[in-house]
């Protein structure tokens, strides 16, 4: 399944819509969209994720990178609605509450 990611910003709040698998091949493609969100100012990045059946270890490092950034720029960052799977694995890093991720 093929990478897609939309962003758009309401209310100060950068929402990240990804779309696909995220693994190793497209894993710059997020990260470049999450730089350009924590870039704009906005005071929160969200990132949907309720349409990604798959991460591997490059996704998640992309998006604990991304939290680590937005906590020293003072943003919030939070995964918002990871499938089941995706969470499962999240949590068994350990990096859910690291991440905020909201059911």
């Amino acid at each position: 399944m093929a990478l897609s990611i939309e962003t758009s910003t309401q209310e100060g709040v950068a929402k990240v819509s990804v779309t696909g698998e995220v693994d190793v091949s497209n894993a710059p493609e997020l990260r470049q969209a999450l730089e350009a969100a924590l870039a704009s100012g906005a005071k929160e990045v969200a990132v949907a994720m309720e349409n990604v059946p798959y991460i591997d270890s490059t996704g998640i490092g992309v998006l604990v990178g991304a939290a680590h950034a937005a906590k020293d720029a003072d943003v919030r960052f939070t995964i918002v609605r990871p499938q089941r799977n995706v969470s499962r694995v999240l949590a068994l890093l350990g990096v859910n509450g690291e991440l905020n991720v909201t059911e």
